[in-house]
């Protein structure tokens, strides 16, 4: 059994703009919940997780501390303010996480219901020696390449083709690089943190990825992840 060696790095502080106003996004609520201490509690249940980092609005330091104040389990819980953009969030977060955990996963707080599971597979594969690991899901629909006037030009092979979901999973000196590589291209944009590493030519290990672990954007993915939470509760309710 894998012992506590894990940190999980939490940026938090974006408004999350598709989701329509109400202040920043990892703060909206899920059944009474907000989607931050959703996903907080679901990651100290992995065994491996020593402590969790949360980057969280500037503003509101007192009161994320506050929400997660309760969560159960004796993780070590840090929360530093985040920055203007998600990288600048992680690269804080990294900054305060505890310099002796080697394993370093980066977790979205929209993806609020993820399975201690999954956390674990991804934690499992760093462990096993590789420096960066995404998990993924088959890409289920037909794909179109549409040009400047969104005219349909090809037909995307999907079979090599995956979508990727948090969290992703490093060795530290890994992650550290490719942030410090990052800094010096202020021009780098990129959607996930394994691209970063991607971008430096290293390799990304994938291990499956899980459907609870959809990420919250619109309005719509709250009502699929209130039933998603009603039909866990009702598992547990047997």
């Amino acid at each position: 059994m894998a012992g506590r060696d894990a940190v999980v790095l939490v940026p938090a502080a974006g408004v999350g703009s598709r989701l329509g106003p109400g202040g920043p996004k990892a703060l909206r609520l899920l059944a009474g919940e907000s989607l931050l201490a959703h996903a907080v509690r679901r990651l100290v249940s992995a065994p491996s997780v020593a402590a969790v980092v949360v980057a969280a609005p500037a503003a509101d330091l007192q009161l994320v501390r506050q929400l997660l104040a309760d969560l159960p389990g004796d993780r070590e819980l840090i929360v530093v303010a985040g920055g203007a953009v998600r990288q600048e969030s992680v690269r804080l977060a990294l900054e305060a996480a505890p310099g002796e955990l080697d394993i370093v996963l980066v977790h979205d707080a929209a993806r609020c219901l993820v399975p201690p599971e999954l956390v674990e597979r991804v934690a499992d594969a760093v462990r096993s020696g590789a420096g960066a690991v995404v998990p993924v899901l088959p890409m289920v629909d037909t794909v179109k390449r549409v040009d400047e006037v969104d005219r349909v030009v090809a037909t995307v092979d999907r079979r090599a083709l995956r979508v990727v979901q948090t969290p992703q999973g490093f060795r530290r000196s890994v992650l550290r690089e490719a942030y410090r590589a990052a800094a010096g291209d202020p021009d780098q944009a990129v959607t996930d943190d394994a691209g970063l590493v991607e971008g430096l030519g290293g390799a990304v290990l994938t291990v499956a990825g899980d459907e609870e672990a959809m990420k919250v954007t619109r309005p719509f993915d709250l009502v699929v992840a209130s039933a998603l939470l009603e039909r866990r509760l009702d598992r547990h309710r047997l």
